[in-house]
C-alpha cells in the first residue's frame, strides 16, 4: 500500500497556441481567423500560427514569404514579447500558489509533481481546477496531461489539444503511445525523425519492439533514451521553478589602461559570450548595463532598456553606445563589465519577430560550432585572442 501511495504523479500544462491566444484576447477580430505571428518583413519567419493557418500548411519557423503564399488571407501580427511575458508570469504565480512542486519549462509550459499528494486530494481534480482558474483569470485556454512521468504527460497534453485534458492510467502508457507517430516523442527532431523513417520506423509501436543495441549503434546513448521514452519510461524529476534574473561578465586589469580600442574589443567579446549563453539557456534580455571602474576606484554604471532579444547584432551596437556615453573622463580604467538583466524564458524562435531566415541559420550554425568545439571557436574578428579574465589589453594575453 505504501508503494502505491508514493508512485509518481506528473501533470503537464501547456497553453494552447499561446501567442495567438494572447493576440485574440486583445483583438476579438482575430478569433476563429487564420493568424500568423512573425516579422512584417518578407525575410522574417513564422514565430507562431493559429490552427486555422496550420490547415493551409503554415508552420512555425517557416519563412514569412512562404506562409503568405500558402495563406495569403491570414492576419499578420508582428508580436510583442512584453505582453506574452507578463501573462506568462501571471499564470506562473497562479500555478505556484496551488501546487507543491512546479517546473516552468518554457514561457507556456509547466510540469507539476503531485507524487504522494493523492492521499489528501485528487490530482486530476486539481489539474481541472487549475485549468478553469487560469481561463477564468486570464481568458487563455490551456490543456493538460496526467500520467506517471513527464514524457507521457507531455505527449498526452499534445493529444488533448486544443483546450482539453487526458489522463493516462498507470500501466497503459505503452498502449497509449504505440499508435502515435515517432515525431510525438520529445527530443525526436527533424534529423532523428528522418533517420528513423529511413530505417522503416514510422510509429512508436515499431520503436517499442526494436532492440536497444540497434538504436545505440545508430544514435549512441541518445538512442537508449529514445527507446525508454517510446516505452513510457522517464525518471527525470520535476525541477522546482527558479528564474535566473541576470547574466554578467567583468574583467579587472592588472595594468590600468586608457586604450579605448582594446576596451571596446574586450566589451564586444564579453557581450558575444553572454549572448551565446542567453541562446543556450533559451533566454532573452531587455536591459543592458555597462560598468566602468577607474584607477581612482570610482565606479560608474549606465543602462538601457531594449526590446527582448538574444541577438548579437542587436545587442552589441547598444553596448558600444553605452560604453561611449559612459567613458567620458579619459582616465585609466581598471575594471570593465557588462550585465544583462530582466531575463525571460522562451523557445528560441520567440524573439525572431524581426530576424531574417539567414540570420537565424547563422546564429544556429555559430552556436552549434561553439557548443561542439568550445567557446569562441567562431567569433567576431575583433574578439579573437581575447580571454575574458584579467586581460592585458596591451598584449592580448591572459594574466592568470
Amino acid at each position: 500500500m505504501f508503494l502505491e501511495d508514493t508512485e509518481n504523479i506528473i501533470i503537464h500544462l501547456d497553453l494552447d497556441s499561446f501567442f495567438i491566444s494572447v493576440e485574440r484576447l486583445l483583438d476579438a477580430r482575430l478569433r476563429e481567423k487564420p493568424v500568423i505571428i512573425g516579422g512584417a518583413k518578407d525575410k522574417g519567419v513564422v514565430a507562431s500560427c493559429s490552427y486555422e493557418a496550420r490547415f493551409f500548411g503554415v508552420r512555425s519557423a517557416m519563412p514569412i514569404r512562404l506562409a503568405k503564399k500558402l495563406c495569403p488571407h491570414a492576419y499578420y501580427v508582428k508580436g510583442d514579447y512584453h505582453k506574452y511575458s507578463d501573462l506568462s508570469d501571471s499564470i506562473t504565480e497562479i500555478i505556484k500558489t496551488r501546487v507543491p512542486v512546479c517546473e516552468k519549462s518554457s514561457i507556456d509550459e509547466f510540469y507539476i509533481d503531485m507524487t504522494g499528494y493523492d492521499r489528501f486530494f485528487s490530482s486530476l481534480k486539481l489539474a481541472s481546477d487549475l485549468k478553469s482558474q487560469i481561463f477564468r483569470e486570464t481568458g487563455l485556454p490551456i490543456s493538460y496531461g496526467l500520467s506517471k512521468n513527464k514524457t507521457v504527460s507531455k505527449v498526452a497534453t499534445g493529444e488533448s489539444k486544443p483546450n482539453g485534458m487526458k489522463h493516462i492510467e498507470r500501466g497503459t502508457e505503452k498502449q497509449f503511445l504505440a499508435p502515435l507517430s515517432i515525431k510525438k516523442i520529445p527530443m525526436v527532431g527533424d534529423k532523428t525523425f528522418a533517420l528513423l523513417r529511413n530505417m522503416g520506423v514510422d510509429r512508436i509501436a515499431t520503436l517499442q519492439q526494436m532492440p536497444q543495441n540497434l538504436l545505440f549503434s545508430v544514435f549512441g546513448r541518445t538512442g537508449l533514451t529514445i527507446w525508454d521514452k517510446a516505452n513510457g519510461i522517464d525518471n527525470s524529476p520535476v525541477v522546482p521553478y527558479s528564474e535566473r534574473k541576470s547574466l554578467s561578465a567583468e574583467n579587472t586589469f592588472f595594468d590600468d589602461t586608457i586604450d579605448v580600442r582594446a576596451l571596446e574589443s574586450l566589451l564586444i567579446s564579453m557581450t558575444e559570450n553572454l549572448c551565446s549563453k542567453l541562446r543556450k539557456n533559451e533566454q532573452l534580455t531587455s536591459c543592458i548595463s555597462i560598468k566602468l571602474r577607474y584607477s581612482d576606484f570610482e565606479t560608474h554604471t549606465q543602462q538601457i532598456k531594449i526590446a527582448y532579444t538574444s541577438a548579437d547584432h542587436i545587442i552589441i551596437p547598444r553596448v558600444k553606445e553605452l560604453f561611449h556615453k559612459l567613458y567620458n573622463r579619459r582616465m585609466l580604467v581598471r575594471l570593465i563589465g557588462v550585465r544583462f538583466s530582466h531575463l525571460v524564458r522562451g523557445n528560441y524562435q520567440i524573439n525572431l519577430f524581426e530576424d531574417s531566415l539567414e540570420q537565424i541559420n547563422l546564429y544556429q550554425a555559430l552556436d552549434g560550432l561553439n557548443k561542439k568545439y568550445g567557446d569562441k571557436t567562431v567569433c567576431r574578428a575583433i574578439g579573437m585572442g581575447i580571454k575574458t579574465r584579467n586581460f592585458n589589453p596591451f598584449n592580448g594575453v591572459s594574466n592568470l
